[in-house]
Formats: C-alpha cells, structure tokens, sequence
C-alpha cells in the first residue's frame, strides 16, 4: 500500500470547500441561534407558526399545490401582530444566511489562493469530452475562428484558480502569446466600475454594520475552531465565547428597525455609496495592483505592470440627475466635498500609522540633503509645528516630516470643509503650496515618494509607505470620479428656451428637423460670442440645466479634471443630443472653439432597441463633424495665429477615445431579454468597427444592472462573452445598489471580484473566440432575436389587459411608497404605463411577485420556431451553439438561473388573490398565457444544455437557490395577505366606510417588510 502525504492547506480545501461541511455546519449553527432569539423574544408558538408556513414549500423550494389554499386561508387569519413578526423572523434569516455564504465564499477565497500549485495554475486545457459530445454531429458547419492558438475554450479557467492572475499569465505563456503584445494591452489596462444611487439599495446602512460585525464573528469562530481541532479538543471556551456573541448580535438585530425612517436624500444616498470605500475598498484595491504586479512578474520578469489605477471607480451618486429632481448643483458640489473629506480622513490615519513605523534615529540611518531641504523648508512655513515637536523628533526627521505632512492634510480638510458650507464657500480662493496644505494629491504623493527615495537610497523599504502611495495614485483627493447624466431632453428644451429669448431662430429650437439643429449648433459652436445672457433670465428648469455645466466647471477647477470629465446623455437619439451639450458646455468654460479642445467626454446612452439600432449612423455622423474630431483629438491640429484660448484647465487624455453607453435595462423592457442582448451585442461590434476606421478608440459602458432582467449576473462570463475586439483593455461597467453588498462588503470577496473582472477584460482583449464573426450564426441569432421580441411585445406591449394585470398582481404601487430612494419610481408623475416606468421597480416587482418575467419571457417562443424548421438538425446547431460560443451560452445560462427562481405555483397566488373578481377571467388568460411560456422556455434551456433540470451543472448555485426558494414561499403568501388587507382598506377609504382593525399605517408596514424579505431572500431587486 501506497501513502501520500498530503499538506494541512489541501486536505482543509478538501474538507471545507469541497465538501461543503463548514458552510453546512455553520448554517445549521446560525438556524438554531435563529429560533433561540426567536423562541426567547417572542415564544414558541413564533417558531411553530414558521415551521407550519414552510409546510407549503416543496423540497426543490418551491410552492407545493395540495397545501397551497388551506395554507391561504390559515395567514388570512393570523393577527397583523403575529404576521409582521413572522414576516421578520424570515427576513431575518435570509440576511444570516446571506452572510454565511459570502463569509464562506471569502474564506475558500483565501484557501485557494493559498494552496494554488503549478499543476492548477497550468492546468486548463480544453475539455475533449466537448469534442467527443459534437463529433461527427456537425459536418455541415464550417467553423473559422481565427488563430487557433488563441481559441475561446483554451481560455476556460481551472475551477480552483476562478480565473486569476495566478491562472492567467501561465496560461498566456502557454499559448505563445507575444510578450509585446501583452505588454501593450497592459499600457492601454482602463477598468472602470461605476456605483449607481437606483433605489436598489434596500437594506440600512444600520443593518450592513451588524451584518459586517457577525461576519467577523464568523471568522473569529472559524479560528477557534481550528484551534481546538488543533489541540484534539471538540471545544473550548473561546469558541463558546463566539457562539454566545454571535446570539447577542442576533437578539440586538431583532429589536432593530429593518425600514429606512425617511425617505432618504441624495446625500443619504452618497453616504451609503461611499460606506463600501470606507470599510473594504480603501484598503484593498491597493492589493489587486499587488497581485498582479507578483503574477505577471513570476511568469513574464521583464514585463512593465500597468499603473496601479488600471482598475478604479466611478460613481453617479450625486452626479447622475436623469429623472431626479434632487440632484442639484449643490447636491453636486456638497458631494465631491464628502468624498474629498472621506479621503483626506483615510490619509491621516495612514500618516499617524506610519509614524509608528518610520521612527529611525540620526545615530542609526543615515538621511538625504532633500529629505534635510525640505525639513527646513517646513520649518520656516510651519513654525509652530516645528516648535511642538522639534526636541521630541530632533533625531527622527521622519516622524518630523510625516508631522509636517499631517498638518497640511489638516488644513487642507479644513478648507475642504469650508468649501462644503455655501455661507463660507465664497471668501474662499483657489489654494496654493503656500497655504501650508495640499492644493492637489501630487503635492501629498510627492512629500511621501521623498520619503521612499531617502528609505530606498539607505537600503530600506516600507510596506506601509508603498500602500499609502498606492492609495495616493488609485483615490487622489476625489476618492471616486463623478459622472454628470441628464435626459437630452433637458438639453434640448433649454436652447429652445434660449434661443427664443434671444430671437434667434424663425421658428422654436424643438421644432427644427435633425438637419436644421445639426446646422445651427455647429454654426454656434465655431463662435466664441456668449449665448446665455447674465443674469441667467429663464425658467428655473433651464436655469439649473445652465447652473449644472457652471458647477462642472468649478469642480473642476477646484479638484482637478479627475473629479469629473464624463457627462452621459440618456435617451440619445441624434447627433444634434451630443452638440446640445457641447454648446451648453461651450458656455461653461468647458469647450474652447478656438482651440477645439474639452475637458469633458460627452457620452451617449443609447437605450432603447431603436437607439441601439440607431448608434452607427449617429457616431458616424459625428466622427465626420471636423469640430467633434478636433475634440476628441484634444484640439485643432493647427490654430490660428494670435488667437488666445478661453480654457485655462488641462487638455483631457488619452486623445481619440470615446466612450459610449449602452442601456441594457431599458432595451430590456423595451424589447426583453434575448433581443435586448443580442442588440447591445450588434452595436458593440460595428461601433468598435467604426471607431478602427476613423482612428478613435471605443470605450464601452454597459450600463448593467443588478438583476439578469437588466443586465446583471456573473460579470467574469459576461465579459468574455463581448464580442472578439470590442473591449481591447478597456471598459465600464455600473454596479449597482443591490449588488454592492454580495460584493464588496468583504475583502476578500471584494478582491476575487475585482480580479476576476480584470482577468476576463485581458483574456477578452487578448483571446478572441472568431466565432462572433461566423456570419450565419449571426443571421441564425437575428432570427431567434426578432422572434422573442415578437413575443414579448404580444404580450407586454399588443395585450390591452397587460398594464392592469401587472397593477393588480405585482406590488408596484407599494414599492413606490417603499423609503429607498430619493428618485421617483416613473420618469413622469401621473402616467401609469410601461413606458414612463422605470426598468429597477418594472423588474423589482416582478422579481416580488415571484414571475421575474422581463429576464425570460419570449425565449421559449423564439427557440421553438427555430427548431421547428429542422427539429433535428438546428438542435445539435444550438448545443453546439451553446458549447462553442461564449454569447449564446451566457443568454442561455441566465434564463436557465432566472427561471430556477421563478414559482408559477406563487405567482398564480398573487393573481388569484389579488385580482378584483371581475378581472379573474381577462387574468387567468394572462396567466395561462405566460405559464405556457415558462415551460416552453424551461423545456427549450434543458434540451439546449442536456440536462434533466435547472442548474444542474452548477450544483453549487442550485443548492443556493433551493435553499431561499424553500422559506421565501411563506413571505409570499403573508405579502399577498398584507397586499389584500392593505388594498381593501384602501378601496374602503375612498368609498368612506372604514371598518378595519388595523390601521393604513400598520398595514402598509407589514407589506413593506415583505418586500424587504423577499428581496433579501431573492438575493437582488431591481
């Protein structure tokens, strides 16, 4: 007999991550503290009462028939009491839960990357049971895919390496990658997540401190575990000592309000944004840059890393305007002040750690003339620190310089926090080096790269240092840069508004064609004569508009063109949206007609099918305008003689690029899920195709997302899912409310996030599949494409009963009334319509109701008719459709997720419950109608992929699901019971007889927190 020694590191992967006995194991822990808190705070008859709601839940998580209307009919009798506190118990333990699996997805994390070896970092290669499966069933197919060295499924990463730096450059190496072309890919390294304000975000930022807390509970527990393990002890008093803190934290969440107490503003929402910098991403990013620098180093030693902010972030909270009227300049100015005022905080922590560091002596290192120079230089500028600290430092000149440099951060936060008070803002002029502070965080990162120089001169290094410089580079004093959007037609109205004041134009601005607009802005841009007079003499809606770009402007005159350069026009429809804002900037100070440079990317959103459709022609138009080519180049090659220039900020690089958005959640609603995604998929191609042609460099924004109905799912296959060069090393993506806790709020998970999206942007870039290319694959998709957009639109768009079906059995109204957001749910009030709905509520409710229909719905239909034409034939085309093509198995990986979430059986409930009863009939065609679809797509999806049932290839997600599915099917029945009771006292109030026991207040309550709990449970919203 043979033995093998097997190291402590991979037999704990074995066991734990595996195995999945840890995560079992604590998830049972967590279940019993649950029903303890529970059985102590409210009894046992709260915990009886649960078990018996769950009897109504199949073992695969979902509704069962038999029980479905005695179950029913027991939660229409439960007190309001009774029923909100089992609302919460549920709600409560799908958060735990929630918590347990990302702790434990960041924990195997850490054991992976720990026990990664040579054999799992080399160890990727096609799978040839792929060819074995399609042998011989695809002569008729001719596949070019071009280099064969650089095939899609020669990408696929091992298991274990999720993807990694430390799978990835091996792998490169391995196919013969030309050094110097992964070298110049790493150059041209842009990645770019930008958190959005949706009102996604359901949970308080009170409850996300105790979920971070119990999480570290977690990890102390897992360390005392091992310990006794260690010992050969089953336990001890420190792994008590967790447990019983872990039930105290418990018991305290319990008796903490889960619902916002206000509606929360704008600046509510930054705050809650920005909670994620200031507990995980501050410190972390700065690894990510770590990583790949030691990945890259240890197979390519002669490679250059990209800079350590090729990774970095946006945000549109407190920039993005489009449809919320609380977005003011103000809101605008006050925002970048609070992110200035975070960063600038972080720092000095960072200086006073580094204090304890850097406490080298005179008598043991020596220092350099510079290092000297600048002391001195300090001394005379800032006498009084030199006074309080020169005997206690007079042999430590570090610690003396880091007091000189924590006193300038002091005053540089000071006048930033003057600058935030618009009584004190005015008597404040720009700063310089001689105000003792920062004017700009090249002047920090030079005092601290002085102190590297001197450490490195004398043969040191500090950890410390080199983290705080990273974080310098990654964050400067803006912390995350600002992205502006506003509707075009805002843009539009107010050079209507202008123009008719100044008499410009024959006739009003909004009734010109695209030809009189295009010609009369461009005329305007080549002036440099004001057009907006001063005073500002318009209405207050244009006057904001106009106050917008002049707050742009100042900001960045204040922080620096890192602050902001990007304003995104949504609902772009013509070139005549972009010039709009090109003039309105013009005017700002933003756009110099001599010189033909800007210090804003103007970008359009195309949204709709229609204006994706549409987004060719219009660049093209404008990549021939010479005056927007100028722009993008960073101005006119030659200028005029004498000729003096109005803009006095930094020119914006890299020169010829330009960034497009494109919409993912209202192409979505606008068109469902195949053809909104093979849309974006067309534009992305013949956009990058033109941009190769005018010599302009494409950026794509995907506007993602949180839920696979507006884009959202695993970012690592979305991303190698673009088509072959439409990335090349840059891209940006929004990340949105609901999906910043599963990935940010630890960070480790916050890392593996990270890395992943920067592995699959150089993998894409580098590794094309070809397959994209294949022409009559493409003419196959159009056809499916349109196919389920016919579908959808029958349904959604053609039914004249459709708008009050999803009225009536969805909770759209209520999540109106729900305090998460300081935007409104519709774009315009009064209208009840699809259209004037915005697409987070349109997807949040039906995710509620249980149907999550805008991710699914026309798929079945349009695969159908597609193998119907050739049964036999089109069907091995599709699998091999789904094997070969990293699109197609991504569209078809995610409605196999969605419809796993679905529960026909539960959203039946919703519509026989809560139709009025003279709707039932015009309802149950609906229904039937859409349940129809469900199987056809559930039968199409399984027939597609050869499995028996959903997820069955991703035992891991499917375990996941089940898990929720089973204990949200009791929230569904107690939200249609509170929807009921609330409803009837509604429809009792307006006709004047009331006759109820609890009030509108209370009712409305326990409804919402339904809508918490499923959303909770359902792991997104919107």
């Amino acid at each position: 007999m043979t033995f093998t020694k097997t190291s402590h590191k991979e037999e704990e992967l074995s066991i734990y991550s595996n195995s999945e006995l840890l995560l079992r194991h604590r998830l049972k822990l967590i279940e019993n503290l649950w029903e303890l808190v529970l059985t102590n705070e409210c009894g046992q008859h709260l915990v009886d009462l649960l078990e018996q709601l769950k009897s109504a839940c199949s073992p695969e998580g979902q509704t069962s028939e038999s029980p479905k209307q005695s179950v029913s009919k027991w939660i229409e009798q439960l007190e309001l009491d009774d029923a909100i506190k089992a609302v919460r118990a549920l709600a409560l333990y799908f958060q735990l839960i929630n918590i347990v699996e990302q702790h434990y997805e960041q924990r195997n994390q850490k054991i992976i990357r720990s026990t990664t070896t040579e054999d799992q970092v080399n160890g990727s290669k096609m799978d040839s049971v792929i060819d074995k499966l399609i042998e011989g069933e695809t002569e008729k197919i001719v596949v070019d895919s071009g280099d064969k060295d650089y095939s899609y499924f020669e990408q696929k990463p091992n298991p274990a390496s999720g993807g990694t730096f430390h799978w990835l450059f091996p792998h490169l190496q391995q196919l013969n990658m030309p050094p110097q072309k992964i070298q110049e890919l790493l150059d041209e390294l842009d990645i770019r997540l930008v958190f959005t304000a949706h009102p996604t975000e359901i949970v308080r930022h009170t409850i996300r401190k105790k979920q971070r807390r119990i999480s570290q509970i977690l990890e102390r527990l897992d360390g005392a575990e091992e310990s006794c393990r260690a010992m050969g002890l089953t336990n001890s008093y420190e792994a008590e000592h967790f447990r019983s803190r872990l039930m105290d934290e418990i018991q305290l969440w319990w008796r903490t309000d889960e619902l916002h107490q206000f509606k929360p503003t704008v600046l509510d929402e930054v705050d809650y944004a920005l909670h994620y910098f200031q507990e995980v991403l501050f410190d972390s990013l700065p690894h990510l840059s770590k990583r790949l620098q030691q990945a890259l180093h240890s197979t390519f030693p002669k490679l250059k890393a990209p800079s350590h902010k090729f990774c970095y972030f946006g945000s549109w909270v407190g920039g993005d305007r489009d449809g919320n009227p609380f977005v003011t300049p103000e809101v605008t100015w006050s925002t970048a002040c609070y992110q200035r005022n975070l960063v600038i905080e972080k720092y000095l922590e960072s200086v006073a750690k580094l204090n304890d560091v850097l406490s080298l002596s005179l008598h043991w290192s020596n220092v350099l003339p510079e290092l000297l120079d600048s002391l001195e230089t300090d001394r005379i500028k800032m006498p009084d620190v030199y006074d309080r600290l020169y005997v206690r430092y007079r042999q430590e000149p570090y610690r003396l310089k880091l007091a000189f440099i924590e006193k300038k951060l002091h005053n540089t936060k000071a006048r930033n926090e003057a600058l935030s008070n618009p009584e004190t803002r005015k008597s404040i002029k720009l700063a310089t080096k001689d105000d003792n502070l920062y004017p700009s965080a090249n002047d920090f990162l030079d005092d601290l790269k002085l102190i590297k120089l001197n450490l490195e001169q004398t043969g040191l290094n500090c950890q410390e240092l080199d983290h705080l410089i990273f974080q310098v580079e990654i964050y400067g004093f803006h912390l995350a840069e600002l992205d502006f959007r506003q509707d075009s037609s805002r843009h539009s109205d107010a050079l209507n508004e202008i123009a008719q004041y100044l008499g410009m134009l024959d006739k009003p601005y909004n009734e010109l064609s695209e030809e009189e607009k295009t010609a009369w802005l461009v005329r305007e841009l080549k002036t440099r004569r004001p057009l907006v007079p001063n005073p500002i003499p318009f209405s207050e809606t244009t006057t904001e508009t106009i106050e917008t770009f002049k707050v742009l402007r100042a900001l960045q005159g204040e922080f620096g063109l890192e602050i902001c350069n990007t304003y995104i026009i949504s609902m772009t429809n013509y070139v005549s949206d972009v010039l709009e804002v090109l003039l309105l900037a013009k005017e700002a100070g933003l756009y110099d007609p001599v010189i033909g440079a800007s210090t804003i990317r103007i970008v359009p959103l195309f949204e709709t099918v229609e204006d994706l459709k549409r987004s060719y022609s219009v660049m093209k138009e404008l990549f021939d305008l010479p005056l927007y080519r100028a722009c993008l180049a960073g101005g006119y090659e030659e200028i005029p003689t004498n000729s003096q220039s109005n803009l006095v900020l930094p020119k914006l690089t890299p020169y010829n690029l330009q960034e497009i958005m494109l919409g993912y959640s209202d192409s979505n609603k606008d068109s469902g899920f195949m053809s909104s995604n093979w849309e974006i998929h067309k534009a992305q191609k013949v956009l990058a195709k033109l941009g190769k042609n005018y010599g302009v460099k494409i950026k794509i924004f995907h506007g993602r997302g949180g839920s696979v109905g507006r884009g959202g799912g695993p970012a690592y296959a979305a991303i190698l899912a673009q088509p072959t060069s439409t990335i090349n090393g840059r891209i940006k993506i929004t990340e949105q409310g609901e999906v910043l806790a599963s990935k940010y709020s630890l960070p480790e998970l916050a890392l593996y996030n990270l890395e992943t999206i920067s592995t699959a942007v150089i993998q894409a870039s580098l590794l094309g599949s070809g397959f994209d290319d294949i022409e009559p694959w493409n003419e196959i998709m159009e056809e499916i494409a349109i196919a389920s957009r016919k579908a959808y639109r029958d349904l959604i768009y053609e039914q004249p009963d459709f708008i009050d079906f999803f009225l009536s059995v969805t909770p759209i109204e209520e999540i109106s009334k729900l305090q998460i957001s300081s935007r409104p749910a519709r774009r315009k009030k009064g209208k009840k319509d699809i259209s004037s709905l915005r697409a987070i509520p349109w997807v949040f409710s039906w995710t509620q109701s249980r149907f999550l229909l805008p991710a699914w719905y026309g798929v079945g239909t349009a695969l159908q008719e597609f193998l119907a034409k050739e049964p036999e034939e089109n069907l091995k085309l599709l699998r091999y459709f789904y094997l070969k093509w990293p699109f197609f198995k991504m569209v078809i990986s995610k409605v196999e997720m969605t419809l796993s979430k679905v529960d026909l059986q539960m959203a039946s409930h919703y519509v026989e419950e809560l139709a009025e009863d003279e709707d039932k009939e015009r309802f149950h065609k609906l229904f039937s109608q859409i349940a129809k679809e469900y199987y056809l797509s559930r039968e199409m999806v399984l027939k597609i992929n050869q499995q028996e049932r959903l997820l069955d290839t991703d035992p891991e997600l499917q375990r996941s699901v089940q898990l929720r599915n089973g204990s949200i099917v009791p929230l569904g029945f107690l939200q249609v019971s509170l929807l009921k009771r609330l409803r009837q006292y509604a429809n009792q109030d307006k006709a004047g007889l009331i006759h109820f026991r609890y009030s509108k207040d209370e009712l409305l309550r326990g409804a919402l927190l339904t809508i918490n709990g499923i959303a909770a449970g359902m792991r997104n919203t919107g």
